[in-house]
């Protein structure tokens, strides 16, 4: 078990730490040597694993396939290659499921995917090589629904951001530490549209509190945080797969007409409450120590979080 920080861990170390020990085997990897097609008519340089980690390994007895994004190859943008390994580790979670099912679908040993997300979005070198692998992956995800569990993991540096932030709403769970970051649009592309006096992406308390984990864990777009560690999200891996999965299904953010309805509540409370900061929103939701929670380490945090009520704010 790895107590190494998630943040700084190369995606090949987060993947083999999240896994048991001993149990990862890297499929598609550096020696295979699939690279972008793409990038080398830009003049760009590649990776010979195009920034994607992929294999498969086991946490307790679930067999687990597992997709780990490198930021530091192009910001984890995803490409043409990079979509297809993510595609097909969904199809082999799927056949194992087939397998799982065939042999008496014992629920502690039940397959599932995990995603560790560092990533822009898109690759723009790609276009719409790059956003057809986004579709791709959400399609995935779809026939993954009731059968294969995919758990969302988001501690690393670059954070989810993009067309990849709308496929970590689409997993079935979402773990993240306070220094993992999940939306839409990065703060430089916020800075940059609605100008500095909006949203000063240099502020880095200001982007942990709109987009860090401890928000999204009070708005529910999290469902389980964690202190930054590689063990600490392999723990809370192994937690969440001993739950049924009826349990795991109820994490979900989207994917029906009543969740929808209830981000839609969501947004029309935000709109009426008009808050000039995160802490304004925190404190409505019933959170008196809301000026004190960036500060406390998670433990701390977690005793005193009050989340969003689920239904209706």
């Amino acid at each position: 078990m790895s107590r190494q920080s998630f943040l700084g861990a190369t995606a090949r170390e987060r993947a083999a730490g999240l896994t048991d020990a001993g149990t990862f085997q890297e499929l598609a990897g550096p020696r295979d040597r699939l690279t972008s097609p793409h990038l080398p008519v830009l003049g760009e340089a590649v990776s010979f694993d195009d920034g994607i980690v992929t294999g498969v390994g086991m946490v307790r007895q679930h067999p687990v396939f597992v997709i780990s994004q490198e930021g530091r190859f192009i910001g984890g943008a995803v490409g043409e290659v990079g979509g297809a390994k993510m595609v097909g580790i969904f199809q082999l979670a799927l056949a194992e499921y087939e397998e799982w099912k065939s042999h008496g679908a014992q629920e502690d040993c039940r397959p599932a995917v995990i995603i560790s997300f560092e990533t822009g979005g898109v690759r723009l070198h790609e276009a719409n090589a790059g956003l057809l692998a986004h579709a791709e992956v959400m399609d995935q995800i779809q026939c993954c629904r009731g059968k294969v569990p995919v758990l969302g993991l988001i501690g690393s540096k670059v954070g989810c951001f993009g067309g990849m932030g709308f496929v970590a709403a689409a997993v079935d769970v979402i773990v993240m530490s306070p220094e993992g970051r999940l939306g839409l649009t990065g703060p430089e592309v916020i800075e940059q549209e609605i100008g500095k006096e909006e949203f000063d992406s240099a502020d880095k308390s200001l982007i942990s509190r709109t987009t860090g984990g401890k928000h999204k864990y009070l708005m529910r777009d999290c469902n389980v945080l964690v202190p930054d560690s590689i063990e600490a999200f392999r723990q809370a891996i192994g937690d969440i797969l001993e739950k049924p999965y009826e349990e795991m299904e109820k994490c979900r953010r989207i994917g029906s007409p009543a969740l929808v309805k209830e981000q839609l509540d969501v947004a029309e409370w935000l709109a009426d409450l008009a808050p000039s900061d995160a802490r304004d929103v925190w404190k409505a939701m019933g959170n008196p120590m809301a000026e004190e929670y960036p500060d406390m380490d998670v433990e701390e945090f977690l005793t005193h979080a009050v989340r969003r009520r689920r239904g209706e704010q």
